[in-house]
């Protein structure tokens, strides 16, 4: 027999024993409309019946009624906003907390998951509302949020993690399951319950507060975000310009022409713990950049292609951060594009070369070695550079710029076929060896300022 058969046939006992004050039968009537009782509970209910027959119905144990009623739990708490907030700071100590020793030895599993999301939750907010004086209340208001994404996460995977009734809050997805949790808030005010203050429960928590996650007006000046990235960074600076820019038609250029420009991000340099958040960051950047390079590649639709991706994985980011981020709060569509586009740090594309090129001095015609692959293919029309590295690479350093000089002092270049870029250097006026050279030289020189991408870990 299984225990929901044994259920009701305790139920049927207890109304066949019950006084005909109908106290017993008032009892069965709660346990069965409990929702929160669960099979560890009524096992345990169970075990009382058959060792020690069946209760005597009084004034007393009437009153225990069934255990949402015998250990009451204010799950869930509401969702943190501007006319709350107060609230929430002020009254912390004054709301409840559910210590281990609070529920029975055994049992009341569901109302033990409720309670240690209540408590974490409060001691996030604790943390939180600590540091407001440094934050101001606009990105207090961003942190508690963040910790009450944090709590709804936390408690809907410890409730599903079990063979257990899930909470159907947490059968919803995203928006909608944030909405669940605050249409259920039984304070959504968060005013004070309890008349004497109460004792904070320790809770372990991974939780780190994201500034770069808040909406971009609730940003605080430099002086002060300084303050609060060595209170939550560690000391650590984080260097990541996210979310990117939506592209326009106005900067689709330089989308491509300086893609190899843009930083590529290394995620693996990350500490293991606490750093999630900007791990899936970084990986939603180099996704994006990795989707521009395809759309520069075929060069049909650029701006269409490039938007698309863009949009894409802003929405993958979405389901990995699983409603962290404030603008994945919006469902995808239109209003949640323009959300990351006003959030993003960079309005566009454009990057000034002399701030990532790196000075080039005493440029040699040997150096086309390394770099006759990256030269433009409209500027090898005409030159037989091929021949250069052909002849001359496999020489001694020294020895292959004097290799190349006599190449081009040959005048064979002037003798074939020549593009129009060439072209000026043949003329009878012109001293083709010096303009070759320096068509060279310059093409050398720009190549070698162009960094070759690299990772970059985006936590220094």
């Amino acid at each position: 027999m299984d225990w929901f058969g044994a259920l009701v046939c305790a139920c049927v006992g207890l109304g066949w024993i019950g006084e005909a004050n109908g106290e017993g039968q008032i009892m069965v009537e709660q346990m069965l409309l409990d929702p929160i009782i669960e099979k560890e509970d009524m096992e345990e209910i169970m075990r009382g019946l058959s060792e020690n027959g069946p209760p005597a119905f009084g004034p007393r144990s009437f009153a225990m009624g069934p255990p949402s009623l015998m250990y009451p739990v204010q799950f869930p708490p509401g969702r943190p906003t501007a006319n709350n907030l107060q609230a929430i700071c002020l009254y912390g100590d004054h709301r409840p907390r559910y210590p281990d020793d609070y529920f029975p030895y055994s049992g009341f599993g569901q109302l033990r998951r409720r309670a240690l999301a209540v408590n974490l939750a409060e001691l996030l907010f604790s943390e939180c509302c600590a540091a407001n004086q440094t934050r101001g209340s606009d990105l207090t208001l961003c942190c508690v949020r963040q910790a009450w994404k944090q709590m709804v996460a936390t408690f809907c995977e410890l409730d599903t993690s079990v063979k257990d009734r899930i909470y159907h809050c947490c059968k919803e997805q995203d928006a909608a399951q944030l909405k669940c949790f605050q249409e259920d808030a039984p304070n959504t005010t968060y005013l004070p319950t309890e008349e004497l203050p109460v004792f904070p429960v320790p809770v372990d928590s991974s939780f780190l507060f994201n500034h770069n996650a808040c909406p971009k007006s609730t940003l605080t000046p430099r002086s002060v975000r300084s303050k609060i990235e060595k209170t939550t960074m560690s000391s650590q600076n984080v260097s990541i310009s996210f979310p990117p820019a939506r592209p326009t038609a106005d900067d689709i250029q330089s989308v491509c022409v300086h893609r190899k420009l843009r930083p590529f991000y290394d995620h693996k340099c990350l500490p293991h713990k606490g750093y999630g958040w900007l791990v899936r960051q970084t990986k939603a950047i180099n996704r994006v950049e990795r989707g521009f390079k395809q759309c520069c590649k075929s060069q049909q639709e650029v701006l269409q292609c490039a938007d698309g991706k863009w949009r894409e994985q802003m929405d993958k980011f979405c389901k990995e951060e699983k409603m962290m981020y404030h603008c994945c709060e919006i469902e995808a569509g239109h209003e949640r594009y323009e959300c990351f586009q006003s959030s993003a740090p960079s309005s566009g594309y454009d990057v000034d070369p002399s701030t990532t090129a790196s000075p080039v001095k005493n440029t040699t015609l040997g150096q086309i070695c390394d770099t006759h692959k990256l030269i433009k293919k409209k500027l090898l029309a005409g030159l037989p550079v091929h021949n250069f590295v052909k002849q001359c690479c496999h020489l001694p350093s020294k020895r292959k710029t004097v290799c190349i000089q006599q190449k081009i002092m040959s005048k064979g270049i002037c003798s074939t076929r020549r593009a129009p870029y060439t072209a000026k250097c043949c003329t009878p006026s012109a001293d083709s060896t010096r303009c070759i050279t320096k068509i060279l030289t310059n093409a050398i020189s720009k190549t070698l300022k162009l960094p070759l991408r690299k990772k970059k870990c985006p936590l220094s």
